[in-house]
C-alpha cells in the first residue's frame, strides 16, 4: 500500500513563532473550500490537537517518534490521513529541536523527512528585516534531505516592512507564501502548562479557529500551499491498525522493526477505523470506564481504538458531573488533564469519589497518567479525591517537562515486571510520596529514579505513554478486566 496524501509541515525557528495559528488556520481554510484534511501534531502535545480537531472536524493526532519509534511514524500518519484529500502537520519548538541527548530524534524535521513532506517555516518578523533571509537560509540549508518550499512572514508590522523582508528574501531561493499581520483575536488563553484546552472553552475557541482561518485565507496563497502539499514524496508500506496491533506478540522495546507492528489494512476509508474486535464466543465485552470532560482532556485517539480493538466496549464518562460510573464498569482509565484547576469541583462530586475507590478497592483494573494520579491521591490542594493512594498531590512551581525512557519495575495490569517503554512528563505538580512500595516504574533517563504506584489493579504514575508503541498494554488491560 502506497499513501500519497498531499501533505505538508508547518514548523518555525522557535517556539512562539505562530506554529499553532498557522497550522490551525491553514487545517481550517483548507476545510472551508470543502476538502477533507487530515490534522497531526509533532511531539506529545495534548492541547494543541483540540484546536486541530475544531479546525477540521477530525480527531487531532500525534506523531511522535521518541515515544512510538520512528517506525511507526508513516503507519501512523496513514491511518489518520485515510481517506483524505490534505494533510496538514504542525511541528513542535524550533525545526531541529528534539528529544534533549538525542541528535534528531522526535523533531519536527525528522518527522518531515520521514513523511518525505515539504516544510512551511513560520518566521515571526516582528523584529527583523534583511536578517531574515540569513535565517530563512540557515534553516533550509542545515540539512538537505529537509525540504523547506516556503515561508509564512508572522507579526508583520506594515506594508514597508512587509517590502523589506520580500527584497531580502527575493534571492534566497524560497518562496513567501504567506505575510501575516499582528492579529490579537486569534490569541488564544495559557496558562502553567500552555494553551488553555478546547474542552474549557469551546464557545471562543470556535471564534479564535474562525479568526485563525480567515487570517491564512487573507495573507496566504491557499492554492500555493495546496500545490507543494501535492509535492510530497509518496510514502510506502501499510497503516497502523488497532485490530492487528493487538494480536501481536508483547515486546519490552518501543523501536522494534514495523512488520511485528500493527499495521492497517488497506481499503478503509473515513476519519477512524471502525474496529471488530475478536471476542470469545460467549463472553460479554467488558465495560472499560475513560474520563473525559473539562479536567480531563490529555489523551491519545490510538488508546481507545486500542481497547476496543482489544475486546471492550469503551465508555466515556465526566468526573465533574458524572455522579456514578458508567454502569457495567469493569475497568477505568483516567488519562491527563488539570484536575488542579477542578480541585473544588471533583472534590464536591463525593458520590464518584467513593464510586471509584469502591472499583478500585475490588481489584478491578485501574490505569491512571498524570492527573489520574492525582485524582486517586488523598487530597490534592488540601481538598479530598479518591483515596484509593496513600498520598497527597500539591500545585508547585517547578515544571517538570520530558522524555524518559522507563522499565515497569513490578507487574501491572498494564505490563509485566521488565517492560520498556518511554513516555513523557509534564506537570507543575508534585505527589508525596513519589512511589509506593511498589513503584510503577524505574526511569532510567534522564536520571535514575523509581516513580508511581501499582497495588491491586492500579497503576498509577506522572508518566504519558503512546500505547501504540507497545499494543499488549491494551490487550493485557482487557484481559484482566475480564477476570478480575
Amino acid at each position: 500500500m502506497t499513501s500519497s496524501v498531499p501533505r505538508l509541515v508547518v514548523a518555525a525557528p522557535s517556539s512562539g513563532s505562530g506554529k499553532t495559528t498557522v497550522a490551525t488556520g491553514l487545517m481550517a481554510a483548507f476545510a472551508g473550500r470543502g476538502l477533507a484534511v487530515s490534522p497531526h501534531k509533532v511531539g506529545p502535545d495534548y492541547i494543541d490537537p483540540g484546536y486541530h480537531a475544531l479546525a477540521t472536524g477530525r480527531t487531532g493526532r500525534n506523531l511522535d517518534a521518541y515515544l512510538c519509534g520512528t517506525e511507526l511514524i508513516g503507519p501512523l500518519f496513514a491511518h489518520g490521513a485515510r481517506g483524505c484529500d490534505i494533510a496538514v502537520v504542525e511541528g513542535v519548538m524550533g525545526l531541529y529541536d528534539g528529544a534533549a541527548g538525542e541528535g534528531e530524534l522526535a523533531s519536527t524535521a525528522q518527522v518531515a523527512k520521514l513523511l518525505r513532506a515539504p516544510v512551511v517555516l513560520v518566521v515571526d518578523a516582528s523584529s527583523q528585516s534583511r536578517s531574515v533571509a540569513a535565517l530563512v537560509h540557515g534553516f533550509a540549508s542545515w540539512d538537505p534531505e529537509v525540504r523547506i518550499g516556503g515561508v509564512i512572514l508572522n507579526k508583520v508590522a506594515s506594508d514597508r516592512h512587509e517590502d523589506l523582508l520580500r527584497d531580502a528574501l527575493d534571492s534566497s531561493g524560497v518562496p513567501v507564501l504567506g505575510v501575516l499581520r499582528r492579529a490579537p483575536q486569534v490569541d488564544t488563553p495559557s496558562r502553567h502548562l500552555g494553551l488553555v484546552p478546547v474542552a474549557e472553552r469551546r464557545a471562543e475557541a470556535v471564534s479564535a479557529v474562525a479568526a485563525m482561518a480567515a487570517q491564512v485565507s487573507d495573507g496566504c496563497d491557499l492554492d500555493a500551499l495546496a500545490a507543494l502539499a501535492r509535492s510530497a514524496g509518496a510514502l510506502s508500506g501499510t497503516a497502523w491498525d488497532a485490530a492487528e496491533a493487538v494480536d501481536l506478540p508483547t515486546h519490552d522495546h518501543p523501536t522494534r522493526s514495523a512488520e511485528k507492528r500493527g499495521l492497517l489494512r488497506a481499503g478503509a476509508s473515513g476519519e477512524a477505523l471502525t474496529v471488530h474486535p475478536t471476542r470469545s464466543a460467549g463472553r460479554r465485552a467488558p465495560v472499560v470506564a475513560v474520563a473525559g470532560g473539562e479536567a480531563f482532556t490529555f489523551s491519545y485517539a490510538e488508546h481507545v481504538e486500542l481497547l476496543t480493538a482489544a475486546g471492550a466496549e469503551v465508555v466515556t464518562f465526566d468526573p465533574l458531573r458524572d455522579e456514578q460510573l458508567p454502569d457495567g464498569t469493569g475497568g477505568l482509565v483516567i488519562g491527563g488533564g488539570f484536575p488542579e484547576v477542578y480541585a473544588a469541583e471533583l472534590s464536591a462530586n463525593e458520590p464518584l469519589r467513593k464510586a471509584v475507590a469502591a472499583l478500585a478497592e475490588s481489584g478491578a483494573p485501574v490505569a491512571a497518567e498524570c492527573a489520574g494520579l492525582l485524582y486517586l491521591c488523598r487530597e490534592l490542594d488540601g481538598r479530598p479525591m479518591c483515596g484509593v493512594l496513600d498520598a497527597t498531590a500539591r500545585m508547585d512551581e517547578r515544571l517538570t517537562l520530558g522524555y524518559r525512557d522507563a522499565v515497569a519495575l513490578g507487574d501491572s495490569v498494564l505490563a509485566a515486571a521488565g517492560t520498556r517503554m518511554r513516555g513523557h512528563e509534564f506537570h507543575r505538580t508534585v505527589v508525596e510520596p513519589g512511589a509506593g512500595p511498589v513503584p510503577a516504574w524505574g526511569m532510567r533517563s534522564p536520571e535514575r529514579r523509581v516513580e508511581g504506584f501499582v497495588q491491586q489493579g492500579v497503576h498509577a504514575s506522572y508518566l504519558h505513554t503512546h500505547w501504540a508503541s507497545e499494543p499488549g498494554v491494551a490487550r493485557r488491560f482487557v484481559e484482566r478486566c475480564l477476570t478480575s
